[in-house]
């Protein structure tokens, strides 16, 4: 490429360097001189003209900004390119996300010469979908089609720019407590983290509260993992001090391993990162407590993007990680406790029917649902997945030894409501549980108490396909085989109301059969109940792949 101060008489197919004006007429920058444009030129006085004439083998601004883009972008990455201008081409998200950059091959573009000039956004910033997270900008108006071969060996190992997309997560937050703490303090904890998860896409599903021991906290964590929280987060009364301190020390002991202590970022030294499975179990700082910008969220925004951070991941977060940006005004951080415990309400109003009441007769002396699968009694997994799940509220029945049952639950907010005519069967505790029902609801899913396989997944699979505009029973099949929980909506309930015996709500299925709506299900959770000693064994739950969380199987006293 040649750049010089042109004749008109010889400028022809010259780029022009800048905007001229002739005659009422504007010829812009990078544009390429034609015939009419010299002599429109040269009727208005100009001589000469500045420009840039390309050799044979130089590829123009905009083909190998365009063109070097594509480079940086491949399969998976989640970004795209967009039409190029003045030599520049953008980058952006095709998905709300964590950007990832080679930082190294990014450098050895940009060492290349002067002619290619590539940005980025930082390493691990958030981007939104559509946002420009890179840019490449040729700063002359051509460069040499080798510049172009070399950027194309360097980018050849894959993409150099991607977005890991923040997948929504179903989290669960267990405080413990000292004598004499305030209540406000609970409060501001829950807003501070559902605000935190919403502004990634995550939802806080279940929080839970016990005393700060570390068998406490051990419970808590096995009723998060049995609910099917996909992340669990603690925030102790204290902060962990060592990886043998209390909160720790519950994580293991829950069958669960310190991934690192502490981190370089401050506010967030404190924080601990631990798994139990494949679950990621984040003990929060101190600073966890609030909503400003600190280390946690630095930790989730990678955990909610699926790039599990490693112990030296950890330990480079150094540089840049005194962290003096807010994630709102000061006056945001009081937030009163109403407001930190409601939940938006979107979508239909689905409550979950948890049955609970009968005698068990066939276990033996044991009531099944006081019995304990992976350290939790069945009914409280049952009442768990249901508050962790997207319904809007949790009743459950109770009837044989319900004083025992109702105080297994207790604490969960899950309403109660006591059947004396459990002896009646099924049927009764339909009819008592509907009754006690929020008046706005939209359907009733009914989970069996004795099911101990059952997740908030599972329930959140048959509250997503009921349409309250067209509504169904929504019933969860596999290989063709129906199972439970069953979803039925508002119009129904008259007619459970009227049943007897202990067969459930079996006949209305058959009567409607034309009103069915099947939702596949891929595991053998909603066939696994537990009736007998010998149904213990298929009960014990395998909620994680890799999870080495001990199986306990224990009566409750």
């Amino acid at each position: 490429m040649i750049f010089d101060e042109f004749p008109c008489e010889t400028a022809e197919g010259v780029v022009l360097a800048h905007t001229l004006k002739i005659g009422g007429r504007t010829l812009k920058k990078g544009s390429v001189l034609s015939s009419a444009d010299l002599a429109a030129l040269r009727a208005d006085g100009v001589e000469t003209v500045p420009g840039a004439r390309l050799a044979p083998d130089d590829m123009a601004e905009n083909p190998a900004a365009a063109a070097i883009a594509a480079l940086l972008v491949g399969p998976g990455a989640n970004a795209a390119t967009r039409a190029p201008y003045n030599g520049r081409c953008n980058l952006h998200a095709a998905v709300r996300g964590i950007v990832e950059v080679d930082a190294g091959r990014i450098d050895r573009l940009n060492l290349l010469g002067e002619s290619v000039a590539i940005g980025t956004l930082p390493q691990h910033a958030v981007a939104r979908a559509g946002q420009v997270i890179a840019t490449v900008k040729i700063v002359p108006f051509a460069v040499p089609g080798r510049v172009v071969e070399a950027c194309r060996d360097i980018a050849s190992a894959g993409p150099l720019v991607r977005v890991a997309e923040l997948k929504p997560h179903r989290v669960a937050l267990i405080m413990s407590e000292l004598p004499g703490m305030k209540e406000s303090i609970f409060a501001a904890t829950v807003a501070a983290t559902r605000h935190r998860l919403d502004g990634l896409g995550s939802r806080l599903a279940l929080v839970l509260r016990c005393a700060h021991e570390r068998v406490a906290i051990e419970a808590m964590l096995r009723q998060a993992l049995a609910a099917g929280c996909d992340l669990v987060l603690v925030c102790g009364a204290t902060v962990a001090k060592d990886r043998r301190d209390i909160a720790p020390a519950a994580v293991t002991a829950a069958g669960g391993e310190i991934v690192h202590f502490g981190m370089p970022a401050e506010p967030g030294n404190m924080l601990v990162l631990a798994r139990v499975g494949a679950v990621p179990v984040v003990i929060l700082p101190g600073c966890g407590r609030s909503r400003r910008m600190n280390g946690l969220d630095w930790i989730l925004q990678r955990l909610l993007a699926g790039l599990a951070p490693t112990p030296q991941d950890i330990m480079r977060m150094g540089v840049g990680g005194l962290i003096r940006t807010t994630l709102e005004a000061e006056d945001d951080e009081d937030e009163d406790e109403s407001a930190a415990e409601q939940t938006p309400a979107t979508g239909p109003r689905v409550a979950v029917l948890v049955l609970a009441a009968g005698r068990s007769s066939r276990m033996g002396a044991d009531n099944k649902l006081l019995i304990a699968v992976g350290g939790v009694p069945m009914v409280l997994r049952a009442v768990n997945s249901a508050r962790a799940s997207l319904a809007a509220s949790v009743t459950v029945v109770v009837g044989h030894e319900g004083d025992a049952v109702a105080k297994a639950v207790a604490g969960s907010g899950a309403t109660v409501v006591h059947n004396p005519d459990f002896a009646q069967g099924m049927s009764a505790s339909l009819r008592h549980g509907i009754a006690a029902l929020p008046e706005d609801v939209d359907a009733v899913l009914v989970l069996l108490g004795d099911m101990p396989r059952i997740t908030a997944e599972h329930l959140d699979r048959v509250i997503a396909a009921f349409d309250p505009a067209q509504p169904s029973i929504v019933v969860p099949e596999k290989d063709g085989r129906r199972g439970n929980p069953i979803l039925w909506p508002r119009e129904f309930f008259a007619a459970m109301t009227q049943l007897s015996g202990d067969q459930g709500a079996r006949g209305l299925i058959a009567q409607h059969a034309d009103r069915v709506k099947r939702v596949a299900i891929d595991d053998d959770a909603i066939f696994v109940d537990v009736d007998r000693p010998c149904d213990l064994a298929a009960a014990e739950t395998p909620a994680r792949a890799e999870s080495p969380v001990s199986r306990v199987v224990a009566r409750v006293t």
